[in-house]
């Protein structure tokens, strides 16, 4: 009994004594891990959807023929940047450092670069200028994360 008490006595003292950083932190990452789980996890659970739009949006550009390869590149960085990112929340909030959020972030950012590139190939000009926040917003992220 005398243990559970410490572990919750630790447990709330690093809970009460997060700073403003801290919580910058875990709402930037939380914002990360809902986005890219979300969008990863629908790839996965409607991958024939996906890829039959995909394969349509790409039909014209030199993409056209690697659709289904490209969408498990992204799918795989997608989930490992929701994933990490979701580990990354944990961890800052029970005081385990910011390094999988990091690395979440990271998977992030080149998740929207991969699908930026993806949109200026197919020449979809406004659905590559909607991605520019997002990316933004992960920079900002991986800046409050080095601080």
């Amino acid at each position: 009994m005398v243990l559970l008490d410490i572990a919750e006595a630790s447990w709330t003292t690093r809970m009460c004594n997060i700073d403003s950083l801290s919580l910058m932190q875990i709402f930037a990452v939380s914002f990360l891990a809902i986005l890219f789980l979300q969008s990863g996890l629908d790839k996965v659970f409607d991958w024939k959807g996906n890829l039959e739009w995909l394969k349509g949006h790409f039909a014209k550009s030199i993409l056209g023929g690697v659709v289904p390869v490209l969408l498990g590149v992204i799918t795989l960085v997608e989930v490992a940047a929701g994933v990490f990112s979701a580990i990354g929340v944990v961890n800052i909030l029970v005081g385990n450092g910011d390094f999988m959020a990091f690395i979440g972030a990271v998977l992030s950012a080149i998740a929207l670069l991969m699908l930026f590139f993806g949109q200026r190939i197919a020449k979809d000009y406004a659905g590559a200028g909607g991605l520019v926040p997002y990316l933004i917003f992960t920079l900002a992220t991986l800046y409050i994360l080095v601080l």
